[in-house]
């Protein structure tokens, strides 16, 4: 009878594991090709990232990491593999979302930023969030023609829950000012407010410290742990600011030419003579 049981508990923690184990991953990438007339941009490229990390991308200039962003996010559809995510990270089983547009994949919970700054630049910042709230409205045509009171609340709470993550990214301050007079390092972080606004489950930043002086990337650094830990979004980011990404991953995958790499913790990755080779450009001991 007791080693029944036993036999019975062992089975159930090696259920438990697994499912704890894909209820953990909320993006899968599996066998992804993006194809350019007969240029492969993309070829067979696997990821994931798993519910709370930190992941980056890198790789030179031309190796496909935006190209990677935009099929995740609906802009181009991948010619070949599978992208799935777990419906705003709480569904037990992912789901393809493969072909959807951009909008249908902000509203699923995946959120993104762009290597170019993209605000409007004569709106004001609290405008430029309040844009991001957009996907999670009810009110449709007849509600802005009649202003009923369900549309005037809703209005309202916009605005209250804009202001909210403006005090979260700590631009609070510059509420009512237009985008366009922000300094440069705010402009980085108000982009990455309206993409919180969506309520996302995970933030893609294409090159979030891109021009940023060492003041401006400290803040980042930290701002990026804080929407972690405080928020419970998982962040995978493409980054070419090496400092920054050896100390805020938790895994690192490295592409080149279209092709994953190397994949691994940051020590890892800093010691792959492969990485080195095609990237880092310098040797393991030095």
């Amino acid at each position: 009878m007791v080693e029944e049981l036993l036999n019975r508990f062992a089975q159930f923690s090696i259920y438990k594991s697994s499912f704890n184990n894909v209820m953990g991953t909320i993006l899968e990438v599996k066998n992804l090709a993006m194809d350019f007339g007969g240029l492969r941009a993309l070829d067979n490229l696997d990821l994931d990232v798993k519910n709370g990390e930190i992941v980056a991308l890198i790789g030179p200039n031309g190796s496909g990491k935006t190209t990677f962003f935009n099929c995740v996010t609906g802009i181009y559809t991948p010619t070949e593999g599978d992208i799935r995510d777990s419906q705003h990270g709480k569904n037990r089983r992912l789901s393809s979302i493969n072909g959807l547009r951009p909008n249908l994949v902000t509203k699923k919970g995946l959120a993104r930023t762009f290597q170019n700054i993209r605000l409007f630049s004569n709106m004001s910042v609290l405008e430029n969030v309040m844009i991001g709230r957009h996907c999670r409205t009810r009110s449709g045509i007849a509600g802005a023609v009649f202003r009923n009171r369900a549309t005037k609340e809703e209005e309202q709470k916009i605005v209250d829950d804009s202001y909210e993550v403006l005090k979260k990214i700590g631009l609070a301050d510059y509420v009512n000012e237009l985008a366009v007079n922000l300094p440069y390092g705010a402009q980085r972080r108000l982009e990455i407010a309206r993409a919180m606004a969506t309520e996302p489950f995970m933030l893609l930043l294409d090159e979030p410290a891109a021009g940023m002086n060492i003041r401006e990337t400290k803040e980042l650094d930290e701002l990026i742990l804080r929407i972690r830990e405080n928020e419970g979004i998982s962040i995978l980011m493409i980054e070419h600011d090496m400092k920054l990404v050896m100390s805020l991953s938790d895994r690192i995958y490295v592409m080149d030419y279209g092709r994953k790499i190397a994949d691994g913790t940051p020590e890892q990755i800093k010691n792959d003579p492969v990485v080195i080779k095609a990237y880092l450009g310098k040797e393991p001991d030095a």
